[in-house]
């Protein structure tokens, strides 16, 4: 009969009942499904602000200067993301970066090592710090805070005692343990070779999360341990690979800082672990596991030089500059909480 309304479906009945979403809600879903564009909001708008208040600010070569201060704490950044996806935490980074870096620098400097086998040994290292971490959290069972707490000492106590508690200087390491500290003009920019090695785990990282099956089991075993071990995905293989590949970047970390440095001693990066987590949470990365990402890890490390040479410029006490970060922390936090209520 013309003029007859057609009955709605029962999907539609549904949704008629459903109150609208509103813009925060649409926000809110937003940023839970990509938390990485909350902190790259934040990054742009902090720069504006900084560069109108010090026209230097966003000149080629505090550009430069921000990015290499940077490279050592985000790399570190990729290791501690890939842990706390998977709902973990990792407390011996920094121990374990300092080890690795111990390790290439005495065997080339003290033991006659050629360069690339030493550079290899700390690589090994750091994934072997990084293998043990993960046997302990799968096998025995520990909470990952109290056995990377545990290995944080471990770490810290055979560099000392290998080493003898002494640094070594870049010259007298060879050439390819220096290299990530050599300069390199790209445009404008002048960088170290360590900032493109960074971005360089930046995106195989990045691939390696969000393109392989992999990458879906560790966001898997984050986000419900149960319901992914009913899909068939085998939790402790996949936790120890994440704590081993996190190693093996805590090694490339170590590379990276010897050049940056200039130097191998065991008073390097003496705040990296807590600075690694500011940098992940500040990126929107979940402490509860299951959501983020190694760019908005990258962001969350930028925001935080950001800030501080910010300050600086604008001749603001440095005893501020703490503060401020932790403000940024509380904040980040803060937002996590509220995007782990997004309605369904």
């Amino acid at each position: 009969m013309a003029g007859t309304i057609a009955p709605l479906s029962p999907q539609a009945d549904i949704e008629a009942l459903l109150p609208r979403a509103t813009p925060l809600d649409k926000a809110q879903r937003l940023l839970h499904g990509h938390p990485a564009i909350g902190p790259f909001v934040v990054l742009i708008a902090s720069s504006i602000v900084f560069d109108v208040f010090n026209t230097r600010f966003l000149a080629a070569r505090d550009i430069s200067l921000m990015l290499q201060q940077v490279a050592v704490i985000a790399t570190l950044g990729v290791a501690q993301t890939l842990v706390i996806i998977t709902a973990g935490i990792d407390l011996s980074i920094g121990a374990a970066m300092i080890l690795a870096q111990l390790l290439m620098a005495q065997l080339a400097a003290n033991n006659g090592v050629p360069g690339p086998i030493a550079l290899l040994a700390g690589f090994a290292v750091g994934a072997g710090t990084g293998l043990l971490n993960g046997v302990l959290v799968t096998r025995l069972k520990l909470p990952p805070f109290i056995a990377t707490l545990g290995t944080l000492s471990i770490y810290t106590a055979v560099g000392l005692l290998y080493s003898n508690g002494q640094t070594t200087q870049a010259s007298q390491m060879p050439g390819i343990l220096n290299w990530t500290g050599y300069t390199v003009s790209i445009g404008p920019f002048s960088l170290i070779y360590g900032v493109l090695v960074v971005l360089a785990i930046y995106l195989i990282v990045a691939y390696m999360l969000t393109q392989t099956e992999w990458g879906r089991h560790v966001y898997a075993v984050g986000d419900d341990v149960e319901a992914a071990r009913l899909a068939g995905i085998r939790k402790n293989m996949v936790l120890v690979s994440v704590y081993t590949v996190a190693g093996l970047v805590v090694g490339l970390a170590a590379w990276v800082s010897l050049g940056y440095t200039g130097a191998a001693s065991p008073n390097n990066a003496v705040d990296a672990n807590l600075q690694s987590i500011t940098a992940v949470v500040i990126g929107g990365t979940s402490l509860f596991g299951g959501r983020g990402s190694v760019i908005g890890t990258l962001w969350g490390a930028l925001i935080v030089v950001v800030f501080t040479t910010g300050l600086t410029l604008a001749n603001v006490n440095d005893l501020y500059q703490p503060v401020v970060e932790g403000i940024l922390v509380l904040a980040a936090v803060g937002v996590d909480q509220w995007l782990r209520k997004v309605k369904a």
